[in-house]
């Protein structure tokens, strides 16, 4: 019984890593900068394909760097040709263009790299299983789980302990203030979507391994990442963390214990965390 446990433990912490990933430039864009950005789905579909391309070209390592940087310069130049223009037109035209880049995105995938799922083959130094506490887990699993958590760090000190994060945290506060101290908020809430952009490509690539590449992934995906962003809590990277944790642990004990509830559990929880805390667990700094 122990075994279960411990292993259902495992698989909540490497699930928890995915959804941050993909979760957490979701909520930056929601919360510090206003900006409803559904096309973050697409995203993160864009890194698994891309991923899996340049993995077949040069290998797993130079593809988990080179992926987040392209979806990182993908989403720069979409913010900059388009995202930015509707950030301004408020919440409706975010939704419905973000939406639809989703569906695009979806087809010219379709059109690249077909129907078929791919997947990017685990390099060796990756491959086979570590036995610890009296289980045998897979490698790669525990070389997301430290993915998520080294990048969840980093983000963290970024945000609260650097100067970069401070004028940030200014900007979200009170805009037209930052401005006359001397921030550029555009050109800060320019890098900080392409930032969000990269962790979706980086989600991507790193998911590829074990879930594949394929067109559905941009909407399947864009669901728990929400559910995320609302129980966590918008723009607040601890609360982002906490509620993938939350919804990670929802998911995996709710299907290995009770699996005909399962997919039922999670909106349930969101349910109840939009009636008794509407804010998210961490309340964040949120965009005015």
């Amino acid at each position: 019984m122990t075994t279960f446990w411990i292993l259902q433990t495992l698989n909540t912490l490497q699930y928890a890593a995915l959804l941050f990933l993909i979760a957490a430039g979701l909520s930056v864009s929601f919360g510090l900068m206003g900006f409803v950005n559904l096309a973050h789905g697409a995203l993160y579909m864009l890194g698994a394909f891309i991923g899996v391309t340049l993995s077949v070209q040069a290998g797993f390592w130079a593809a988990l760097f080179l992926a987040p940087v392209t979806v990182g310069a993908i989403g720069l130049i979409l913010y900059l040709g388009l995202l930015g223009r509707v950030a301004r037109l408020g919440p409706m035209p975010q939704v419905l263009v973000s939406f639809g880049l989703v569906f695009i995105a979806t087809e010219i995938v379709r059109i690249l790299w077909g129907d078929v799922p791919l997947s990017i083959d685990i390099p060796s130094a990756l491959r086979g299983r570590l036995d610890m506490l009296s289980v045998s887990y897979p490698l790669y699993r525990l070389f997301v789980i430290a993915i998520g958590a080294v990048v969840s760090l980093l983000l963290w000190l970024g945000v609260n302990r650097t100067g970069l994060g401070a004028a940030l945290r200014a900007s979200v506060e009170n805009r037209t203030m930052a401005r006359a101290i001397g921030i550029d908020t555009d050109r800060l809430f320019l890098w900080v979507f392409t930032l969000g952009a990269a962790l979706a490509g980086l989600g991507g690539v790193v998911a590829a391994p074990i879930t594949s590449a394929s067109a559905g992934m941009a909407v399947s995906a864009l669901v728990p990442a929400l559910i995320v962003t609302v129980i966590g809590g918008m723009g607040s990277i601890s609360g982002t963390a906490a509620g993938a944790l939350v919804v990670a642990a929802i998911e995996v004990f709710g299907a290995a214990i009770w699996p005909a509830a399962s997919s039922v559990l999670i909106y349930a929880a969101l349910a109840a965390a939009l009636i008794w805390r509407p804010q998210g667990l961490f309340k964040g700094a949120v965009s005015h």
